[in-house]
Order: C-alpha cells, then sequence, then structure tokens
C-alpha cells in the first residue's frame, strides 16, 4: 500500500549563505531598493562580527527543515511527508518552494511558518505568497498559523530558562530579572488589532507560571530603522531604564519570538546588548535557542499532523 504523500512547506525569514550576497539580500527586504554604501557596511559588520569568516545561519534553518521531515516521518509513518523550504528573502523563496513540489508530483500540502506567534505581517505574509503561488498552480494547501503554546514548546522554553538561571551562582533567582523578547514590528499593527503581542504575552505568561517566575517583563528588539514608529520599547532602552530606575543587577533574556541562532541573537543580543550591559555592570545572559531541539521538531510535528487530520475531516 502506498502512503498518502504530504508536502509540507516550511517557511521563514531567510539569511544570506555567503558575505557576498549581504546585498542583494538586503535589497530584497527592502523591496528592490539598494541600500546606502553606509547602510551596506553596517549590515556586513554586523555579520562578520558574529560569522568570523565563517557562515552558519542558513545551515541553522536547512537543519531544522531536515529534522522536521525526520519527526514527521517517525511519528507518523502512515503519511509519506516530504519537506520543502520556502524563504521570504533569499533563495529558495516562498514561490520556489511551491513550484518545486508541484514539479515533485505534491497534490496537497501543509505550511509551517517557523515562527510561533502570528502577525498579518509576518506569518500572514507568508501565507499569502504561498497561497497565491499555490492557486496559481492548482496546488491545495492549507496553514498552520501559529503554535505559540503548545505543551512541548513551553516545555522547551521552560527547560531553557531554568538552565540559564543556573548562571547566575552568586545571587537568588528571584533577583534575576527575566526579560522575554521578539522581533519588533510597526505599531500599526496595533490598529489592525493584530494578535501578535498578545500571543506573545500569553507565552510569557504561560512560561512564567510553569516556574513560579514573578520577577519578569516583556521587551521588543531589533526594530527595522524606517520611518514609520515600531513597537516599544526596545530591549536596550528597558535594560538600561531598569539598572538606573530599579538597580537591576542581573538579567536573563529570553528571546521567545526566535527560534534559531540568527543576527537578531547572535548580534542584537550577544554583542550589542552584552556589551551595554557590560558597561552598566549588569550580569546579562540569554537562553539558548530552540534550533533543532527535539522539543521544538515535535511541536512543528504535532501542528502539522493536527492540520493535516483537520483538513482531512473538512474534505
Amino acid at each position: 500500500m502506498v502512503n498518502r504523500r504530504v508536502g509540507v512547506l516550511v517557511m521563514s525569514y531567510g539569511t544570506p549563505e555567503s558575505l557576498d550576497q549581504i546585498e542583494a539580500y538586503y535589497t530584497h527586504i527592502r523591496r528592490g531598493n539598494p541600500p546606502s554604501a553606509e547602510q551596506l557596511h553596517e549590515l556586513k559588520a554586523r555579520y562578520e562580527a558574529i560569522v568570523g569568516g565563517f557562515f552558519p545561519l542558513r545551515e541553522n534553518t536547512n537543519k531544522q527543515v531536515k529534522g522536521l521531515e525526520e519527526t514527521l516521518r517517525r511519528e507518523h509513518s502512515e503519511v509519506d511527508f516530504v519537506c520543502y523550504q520556502g524563504l521570504k528573502h533569499a533563495q529558495p523563496y516562498v514561490e520556489d518552494g511551491v513550484e518545486q513540489m508541484v514539479k515533485d508530483g505534491i497534490t496537497e500540502a501543509i505550511g509551517v511558518v517557523l515562527a510561533p506567534h502570528y502577525s498579518t505581517m509576518s506569518v500572514g505574509g507568508y501565507v499569502k505568497r504561498a497561497k497565491d503561488k499555490a492557486n496559481e498552480l492548482g496546488l491545495k494547501i492549507d496553514f498552520v498559523l501559529d503554535y505559540h503554546l503548545h505543551p512541548k514548546l513551553l516545555d522547551a522554553l521552560c527547560i531553557r530558562v531554568e538552565k540559564a538561571l543556573e548562571k547566575f551562582t552568586d545571587v537568588n533567582r528571584d533577583e534575576v530579572r527575566i526579560m522575554f523578547t521578539a522581533h519588533s514590528l510597526p505599531e500599526k499593527i496595533l490598529e489592525m488589532k493584530d494578535p501578535y503581542p498578545e500571543q506573545l504575552l500569553a507565552t510569557s505568561k504561560a512560561i512564567a507560571e510553569r516556574l513560579g517566575l514573578t520577577n519578569w517583563q516583556f521587551g521588543w528588539q531589533s526594530a527595522g530603522q524606517t520611518a514609520m514608529p515600531w513597537l516599544g520599547p526596545d530591549i536596550l532602552d528597558v535594560i538600561q531604564t531598569i539598572h538606573k530606575e530599579e538597580a537591576v543587577k542581573n538579567v536573563l533574556l529570553c528571546p521567545i519570538g526566535f527560534v534559531s541562532d540568527h543576527l537578531e541573537v547572535l548580534y542584537d543580543i550577544d554583542i550589542e546588548a552584552q556589551s551595554l550591559a557590560k558597561e552598566l555592570g549588569v550580569h546579562l545572559e540569554r537562553t539558548e535557542s530552540l534550533n533543532t531541539d527535539p522539543l521544538y521538531m515535535e511541536t512543528l510535528s504535532d501542528v502539522v499532523f493536527t492540520k493535516l487530520e483537520a483538513e482531512t475531516r473538512l474534505s
């Protein structure tokens, strides 16, 4: 008996594969407008600071896609799952992933984004691009929109918080300010009643309740450099404020909005925020990224299979 064959479009933001691809990558992010020489220099400097000649960022996503396929096949062997990658700002683009599925004879698919929290400006954008291409090519595709309170995701994040708290050896854990963070988005999402801020707060509260945390808050990071205002306060401002006004000397950053080691974690936190903390005399740590943690792979496997079952019942 031939197993039912289902494609899984695994979507994420994308990253250049080498330093010489940064300009094209940045131009795509800027909707075809090339960056100025100064902007390009600044971005290249950030990548050089974290990669040191070796460029591991894209490999993180590749491993996640492979890890999800292996997990799906192990946990749901009754279905022949095949995972495809679709990136927002680098090749293979979202449309390329859809096109490859059709070329390979896939007739039904599930799309999932490597980001647990839904926003019309992030996950919604991926879904629209994938759906438009699928409709053009006649591919049946349904989407997982969020999974921010999945029990296994919360398990993985709680384990990371507990492990990171062990690094504060000289103080009681209640003295450590835990700051959950995520990528900022333009403030206009608030007018749209976008669920992104609420979902991030829900994840933060769920972790805090599980671990009995009382000394925590939320902060935004990695805002874009545009004329429009972005969600704040930024974590750099928060670190300065809580140090000055509350004499906070121990901070644990938990970037729940990011699932792998990319620029926003390796530079914005590990270099930029860490530099500020040292300047202020603050002990700053962060939780490890999910990357290919089995619990995260199982989370993705669960939500993909659940979506497939739901759509099967409806059809």
